[in-house]
């Protein structure tokens, strides 16, 4: 028999790992990563008749630019078509940890939500075997972002930041959205790593287990 638990700190794990994983997620897709120094094509004038400045953004694989010509406007997309041809090694090893973590916080945003009827798998609690992964998960969310700042030497970076640029160096670009909320989200992921054990705890407790032999199948506590 299927016993539906659901208690407030159980509940609240579930909404934080769905929200880191999705933050991870559109971050790493994300071309707001570096933004770089302010562009003022002549062709593109403003209303008033000065030119419009625009400054383009640079991700791991994705980049926004200003098309200039018949088609004005922003274009973006990704620069790399192929893995090889992301702008430096060092930048391929963040896609490949931070996809990795990305790939698990998303397996246990996906599990999470089944905590509610499944407490536990092989005789173990789901909630302590998502804590693992989630704390592995963010093991690699560190080791992409550390590795992140020391491609910003590459040619890709140099032409965005200019020649100043260099490795943990940003030269005349500035850190975009994307990579504070990727920091903010390894945050988090520690954090519903070690929250999984009070959602256990919750979960299993001897409130819990006197409401199953009443025989409800539908348990909410706070």
């Amino acid at each position: 028999m299927c016993h539906v638990i659901v208690t407030c700190r159980s509940m609240l794990w579930t909404l934080l790992s769905i929200v880191v994983a999705f933050a991870e997620l559109i971050a790493f897709m994300s071309a707001d990563w570096l933004v770089g120094y302010p562009r003022t094509p002549e062709p593109v004038i403003a209303v008033h008749g000065t030119p419009e400045p625009f400054r383009p953004t640079l991700g791991i694989y994705m980049r926004c630019t200003r098309v200039t010509g018949h088609r004005r406007g922003v274009l973006c997309g990704p620069y790399a078509v192929e893995f090889g041809e992301i702008a430096s090694g060092f930048w391929q090893a963040t896609a490949i940890f931070l996809g990795a973590g990305i790939l698990l916080l998303c397996a246990v945003a996906f599990i999470s939500v089944f905590t509610m009827c499944f407490q536990s798998i092989m005789k173990k609690s789901i909630f302590n075997v998502c804590g693992l992964l989630q704390g592995i998960a963010g093991l690699f969310l560190i080791l992409g972002l550390m590795l992140y700042p020391a491609g910003w030497g590459s040619d890709k970076v140099l032409s965005y930041c200019g020649q100043e640029a260099s490795p943990y160096k940003v030269g005349q670009c500035s850190l975009g959205w994307a990579f504070y909320t990727a920091i903010g989200g390894t945050v988090l992921t520690f954090i519903c790593a070690v929250f999984s054990a009070q959602a256990e705890i919750a979960t299993s407790s001897d409130k819990v287990q006197e409401e199953i032999e009443e025989g409800k199948s539908l348990i909410c506590l706070l």
